[in-house]
C-alpha cells in the first residue's frame, strides 16, 4: 500500500506489473506531483512542473518545499535526497 490516502494507481501500460501510486493537482504556475513506485517503496518523488520552462524562483522553490511538507506530515520527517531546480533540457 502506498504511504499516504492521496496517492492512487496510475497504470503502466508497457509493464502491468508495475505499482506506480501518483497524486497531482494545479498549484502556482504548474502542477505539483507526488509520485511512489512500490519496487522503490523507501522514495516518494516531488515535482513542480511549471507551464512555462524556465528555472523557478528562491521564494518558488521555499513555496514548493512548504507544500509538500504539508501533504506528507503524516509521515513524520523525511530526508531530502537530491534537489534539481533547473528544468531538464534546458542547459
Amino acid at each position: 500500500m502506498p504511504p499516504l490516502d492521496l496517492l492512487a494507481p496510475e497504470p503502466v501500460s508497457t509493464d502491468p506489473t508495475k505499482r506506480i501510486f501518483t497524486w497531482e493537482e494545479p498549484w502556482g504556475q504548474g502542477v505539483l506531483r507526488l509520485k511512489w513506485d512500490a519496487d522503490s517503496a523507501e522514495v516518494l518523488e516531488a515535482e513542480y512542473r511549471l507551464e512555462a520552462r524556465r528555472q523557478p524562483s528562491p521564494s518558488e522553490v521555499r513555496e514548493f518545499w512548504g507544500e509538500v511538507k504539508r501533504r506528507v506530515a503524516e509521515l513524520g520527517t523525511l530526508p531530502v535526497e537530491g534537489a534539481d531546480p533547473v528544468p531538464r533540457g534546458s542547459t
